[in-house]
């Protein structure tokens, strides 16, 4: 028998990376506008839905099928006949039409050998416990793990493959360069600095506040003496006006070696301001390596620039520009969702009033009330009752 798929029939109209949360419904007092934005809307089903005709009616008295074969012919001619729904297997082979191959446009990397990496480690292993020292130590619990080399010799196998297939999880692949992908292959380090000698690292996907990155970043990577880069910092998710814009928070060009701070600024680095009730915005670093000095004369934004007209940005526009001399290498990322600093960026920096998002709930879809439920409990009179009151407070 066909096997109803409905997660297609709950369309949402907004793109988040994470879900969004709930805003609190009070008063709102202050310099900014309120909006809502409906996420989802629950509607009610284009047919009848599977085993309908059986609700009601007691299950003893239904015709039984009473042979295996008997039932396996009425399941296979269930199964021919057209439904409103997606199967499983319909929407399974949805999902493996989107996912058809990228075009790379990273640089050339090498794919380490499943089977020779598991023979390798397993043999450590082996002399691991072999080794009466660690024995020793583990017992004694004085085993120092050396989490630098462990890292390092991640990033050096299959680190930049999980980076990637992290990367594909968040679409920020599918939302920054469309049909194209790249494995990263310049390890991006990213820090913001709390004060007090604490840094915030971005890793991939990690929360990071407003507040925290309130302030341009330390960036650092390894490159060759005479390498030029690109250091592009954008957020896909925030734009308030078009779907498929983004706002460029960062641009650094011709950067000499790993020196950011000595190339050249293109666009000023801006803090974040996601809107209240929008949810988790991803923030997403892209370090680009350069064949040659590039002129970035047309991408220019004034200093200081506090217009988001002139930081709508594209970065797959931007890329098919300077494509010829351009070479995706590094990626890191992190979310960031509102705090308290935000209104003061609004307020003070973009001189405007703050958009505050809140989430309707659509009214929930019942069937049609049956007037003589059968093995249904007690809360199912709940949901067709106008008072709030629980049916089981009354009785």
């Amino acid at each position: 028998m066909a096997v109803p798929c409905l997660a297609r029939h709950l369309p949402v109209t907004v793109k988040m990376a994470a879900p969004l949360a709930r805003a609190v419904r009070r008063p709102v007092v202050g310099r900014f506008f309120s909006t809502a934005v409906v996420l989802c809307k629950r509607v009610p089903p284009l047919g009848p839905m599977p085993n309908q005709q059986f609700e009601g009616q007691d299950v003893e008295s239904l015709e039984k099928y009473r042979s295996f074969l008997r039932y396996y012919r009425t399941a296979e001619k269930e199964e021919k006949k057209s439904q409103w729904w997606k199967t499983y297997r319909q929407f399974q082979q949805e999902e493996e039409d989107t996912n058809k191959e990228k075009a790379d446009i990273g640089f050339p990397h090498f794919t380490p050998h499943n089977a020779k990496t598991a023979q390798a480690r397993k043999q450590v292993q082996r002399e691991n416990r072999r080794n009466p020292e660690l024995e020793r130590a583990a017992r004694l619990r004085t085993l120092r793990i050396p989490l630098d080399e462990v890292r390092a010799e991640w990033e050096r196998t299959t680190g930049r493959l999980h980076v990637q297939r992290v990367a594909e999880h968040y679409g920020v692949f599918k939302d920054l360069f469309g049909d194209a992908t790249f494995v990263p292959s310049v390890t991006l380090g990213v820090h913001f600095n709390k004060g007090d000698e604490m840094l915030m690292p971005v890793y991939h996907g990690n929360l990071v506040t407003p507040t925290e990155a309130s302030a341009p970043p330390d960036v650092t990577f390894e490159a060759e003496e005479g390498s030029l880069w690109t250091l592009l910092l954008t957020n896909p998710d925030g734009h308030l006006r078009e779907t498929d814009s983004e706002y460029v928070h960062w641009l650094m060009g011709n950067i000499p070696g790993n020196q950011v701070h000595s190339g050249e600024q293109i666009c000023h680095y801006f803090p974040p301001f996601p809107a209240k009730g929008t949810g988790y915005h991803r923030h997403i670093f892209i370090l680009f390596k350069q064949d040659r000095h590039i002129d970035f004369k047309d991408e220019l934004r004034p200093n200081p620039c506090h217009s988001l007209k002139l930081r709508t940005f594209k970065t797959v526009d931007f890329y098919r520009k300077y494509e010829e001399s351009l070479t995706p290498a590094g990626l890191a990322f992190f979310q960031c969702a509102w705090d308290d600093s935000v209104s003061q960026v609004y307020h003070q920096l973009l001189n405007m009033r703050e958009p505050v998002f809140e989430y309707e709930c659509p009214p929930k879809y019942h069937p049609k009330q049956i007037k003589y439920p059968h093995a249904k409990p007690l809360r199912y009179l709940d949901r067709y009752r106008d008072s709030e009151e629980p049916t089981y407070g009354i009785y």
